[in-house]
């Protein structure tokens, strides 16, 4: 299929299994043990309906979003994702050089297969910093030091990592970094010769935020151990909000409670999370969590949300049930998946051209404009 025939963020799925080896077509694509929660999260968006409104001049539609004091040519931007440079060779800077060409925000994890000096370059003003705790206190002010010599001025703390999810898909595949050669692994590797050729020609992806960390590594969950702490507590975060001068969201949240606390601590947001199903099987798709945290915090704290996002129509669900603002993640890994920087540039506007028709059939001029009012009673 030719990228312009794709006419889906699924469609870029698709194509982009065709090409990409299992291991790490799997390492992005799966989720956590029997992949409940994941597959709920996109469903469970698809649920929440919204009342078409018609005789309103939507000649002009408005896309604009406004978050932390900056003003967004669209309302969704890119979510984090560790390891990406092993979906598809160069994925981390061709995504964050769309986000600067399409003024959004880039969410640079600090599990990235690039450098967060390179990414806060070609994202060029809206490179967000994304952080992982380590359980060594020295690894995690390094990495919030660089990130301010960087010039990033947004960090975002991810707090659902207390353990290591256990991806039944990685397990089976032996996922290791780095890669290790094995016959299967060959037999893949053969099976997908332009992924092969493009990892040869850009070198093996690791986790290069950690590299002189990692050199004992022999597994993914080595890598992981190194990037979480089932020590990180409340105190813990008030020492960073204390330590972090910019924005500071904390990405995880899925309990009211634990999104006032943010509150009242001075965070300057939230992400309603579950970590794309990635950490657990249980437990809520964000979209349903989202009525119940914005009734707790709407307008003391901004309040973003991913997971489970493959649709136009779904930042505008998200909207009218209390986020101001939107990330999506393996939508825009497809499409480079599918076909490098054309192929994220189609994710884009797939998205965006299904974002502007629901304001049109919604009778909303602006993505602003949206509100509880659309949802269908």
């Amino acid at each position: 299929m030719r990228l312009e025939r794709a006419a889906s963020i699924d469609d870029l799925r698709l194509m982009a299994r065709r090409r990409i080896p299992r291991f790490a077509f799997d390492l992005v694509d799966g989720g956590a043990e029997n992949e409940r929660n994941m597959r709920r999260n996109s469903q469970a968006f698809q649920e929440v309906e919204l009342t078409p409104r018609y005789m309103v001049d939507v000649s002009a539609i408005d896309t604009r979003a406004r978050l932390f004091g900056k003003t967004y040519d669209l309302p969704f931007g890119m979510a984090p994702i560790g390891m990406l440079n092993a979906f598809w060779p160069n994925a981390d800077l061709t995504l964050a050089r769309l986000c600067a060409k399409e003024n959004v925000p880039y969410v640079a994890s600090s599990a990235a297969s690039t450098t967060l000096e390179e990414l806060a370059e070609a994202a060029d003003g809206n490179g967000w910093f994304q952080l992982y705790v380590s359980s060594d206190d020295t690894v995690t002010e390094g990495l919030i030091a660089r990130a301010e010599a960087a010039g990033y001025d947004t960090m975002v703390v991810t707090a659902d990592v207390p353990a290591a999810g256990k991806r039944d898909r990685d397990i089976r595949n032996q996922l290791a970094v780095p890669f290790r050669i094995t016959p299967e692994v060959l037999l893949h590797l053969a099976l997908n010769p332009r992924w092969s050729l493009e990892t040869l020609r850009h070198g093996k992806p690791n986790v290069a935020n950690y590299a002189d960390l990692l050199q004992s590594a022999t597994s993914y969950a080595d890598v992981q151990k190194t990037l979480i702490t089932p020590g990180f507590t409340w105190d813990a975060l008030e020492r960073l909000r204390d330590r972090w001068k910019g924005k500071l969201l904390v990405k995880g949240i899925l309990h009211p409670q634990d999104a006032v606390s943010c509150a009242d601590m001075g965070c300057d947001g939230i992400v309603v999370s579950n970590h794309g199903g990635r950490q657990v099987a249980f437990g809520p798709p964000t979209i349903e969590a989202l009525p119940a945290i914005a009734d707790a915090v709407t307008g003391k704290i901004g309040i973003a949300i991913d997971s489970g996002v493959r649709r136009g129509a779904d930042v505008l669900r998200a909207k009218a049930l209390g986020a101001d603002f939107v990330f999506a993640g393996r939508a825009f890994a497809y499409g480079v998946g599918a076909g490098g920087t054309p192929g994220g540039q189609r994710a884009m506007d797939i998205l965006k051209l299904e974002l502007v028709r629901a304001l049109g059939q919604l009778g909303a001029a602006s993505f602003e404009g949206v509100g509880s009012s659309a949802l269908a009673r």
